[in-house]
């Protein structure tokens, strides 16, 4: 197994930004991946390219166009508004059904024909919002399947999963990229770097977190 190589699933968000620089200081080459899925907040792509570059990390953006006929959602229609608060039953209308199902199958692809193994990614279930394919039982299933069906030893490793967004922070913090995390990232789903709007419910979670981890960790 190629324990060197590693490859992240990147959206140019927070919580995959802060992957890149966990898998960064652990392995010697690190390849970033991003899917083109003619979202809405296309800006995304952008950014994460913009990480990427300024960061010398290989940067492969990959056509998943397919994934929007399929599955319109608000973060793939413009006449679909974002909801502004969890609904009381079933999932979010920003759930993309199967996103990240396909994104770490064709990661996963990816990785096999360059002899990577290890393909990081920054669910997590402590701070899911609602997404079932955020959950460890998703990814452990996944990762047995992947191997089944390439006949390949992938290990999907999830540095989020257990911890919550203050904690996502104090990551950041810890590997010295918190400023990075702050400013450069697109969690929005209105598009915005940075704060974004403060109204949608990514924003909504990615302050909270940040007021909890200034008063638990920055004393």
């Amino acid at each position: 197994m190629n324990k060197e190589k590693a490859v992240v699933v990147f959206s140019g968000g927070q919580d995959s930004t802060t992957c890149l620089f966990w898998a960064m200081q652990r392995y010697k080459e690190v390849i970033a991946v991003s899917f083109d899925y003619n979202q809405k907040h296309a800006l995304e792509l952008q950014c994460a390219k913009n990480i990427c570059k300024k960061y010398n990390v290989e940067h492969h953006i990959l056509d998943l166009n397919l994934l929007n006929q399929l599955a319109p959602n608000s973060l793939t229609r413009k006449d679909i508004e974002v909801d502004k608060d969890a609904p009381k039953e079933g999932t979010p209308n920003t759930f993309v059904d199967g996103r990240n199902l396909l994104f770490l199958t064709f990661v996963a692809i990816f990785a096999k024909q360059r002899g990577i193994n290890s393909i990081v990614t920054g669910v997590s279930q402590s701070d899911f919002s609602g997404y079932p394919d955020c959950r460890d039982v998703f990814i452990k299933s996944l990762n047995v399947t992947l191997n089944l069906a390439m006949g390949y030893e992938f290990v999907i490793h999830t540095p989020l999963m257990w911890i919550d967004k203050a904690e996502t922070w104090k990551m950041a913090n810890d590997l010295g990229v918190l400023d990075v995390i702050k400013n450069e990232t697109l969690t929005c789903y209105n598009g915005i770097i940075g704060d974004g709007c403060g109204d949608c419910p990514a924003c909504k979670l990615r302050k909270k977190g940040y007021l909890e981890f200034k008063k638990k960790y920055l004393l």
